[in-house]
């Protein structure tokens, strides 16, 4: 078997997630729970996009630091390439309800690259640091300080009028709305979005536990790095 092929399921894994997430982060969550409205607080890519973490600890664990970093890349070449091309594709074929303008898909791509390979890359660099000590403590702190920055990073250039040169506004995340829906505090939507989706990241961090743990279980020795 040769080493891309080895890799493959990772970066294939890595690919999927993020393409999923581009395309969900798209759609703020519908419904109320009491006087909160869930459109002003998440968008449905806040559930997916967290096992972007999950894969990069996974291959980290098993093929160290310089293989799971070239997996982030080549995930991240794939899911750009796919975010661009995957939602025009969705619209004509009636998946999803409305098609997103070229620019703004670009924009939104140009987001999601910069987050992740700034954040992933700070996932891998914590990872080793810590994989030496307890069996948790490596892919939580890791993913815990990548989920901050990839939604600072994300969420900025992605719905930030500071950040029109890189694609047109999304006029709904613009505009104002109680603070996470519920303070008293006026935000701009995507301000809530933000915080709504940096929420869910940190609890699918700790939940993404168990499945790392039952997976890494079987590599009790890492891969060296090559």
């Amino acid at each position: 078997m040769t080493s891309f092929s080895r890799y493959l399921p990772f970066v294939a894994a890595m690919a999927l997630v993020v393409v999923a997430s581009n395309i969900l982060v798209q759609f703020p969550m519908q419904g109320q729970i009491g006087g909160l409205s869930l459109a002003d607080l998440l968008t449905w890519g806040a559930f997916t996009y967290p096992f972007s973490f999950l894969v990069t600890d996974l291959a980290n664990r098993r093929y160290g630091p310089a293989v799971a970093r070239r997996i982030v890349f080549v995930g991240f070449m794939t899911a750009v390439v796919c975010s661009i091309l995957v939602p025009p594709f969705l619209f004509r074929h009636g998946l999803i309800e409305f098609e997103t303008a070229a620019d703004r898909l670009v924009r939104i791509a140009a987001a999601s690259g910069a987050a992740f390979l700034s954040a992933q890359l700070l996932d891998v660099t914590v990872f080793n640091r810590l994989r030496r000590q307890s069996w948790w403590r490596a892919p939580i702190v890791g993913t815990l300080v990548g989920s901050v920055f990839d939604t600072m990073v994300f969420f900025t250039v992605a719905f930030s009028a500071a950040f029109a040169f890189t694609g047109p506004n999304d006029s709904f995340a613009l505009e104002t709305a109680p603070l996470m829906g519920v303070f008293h505090v006026e935000a701009m939507r995507w301000v809530s979005w933000a915080l709504g989706d940096l929420s869910v990241k940190l609890i699918i961090a700790v939940v993404a536990l168990i499945p790392y743990r039952l997976l890494a279980a079987r590599w009790s020795q890492p891969a060296l790095a090559v």
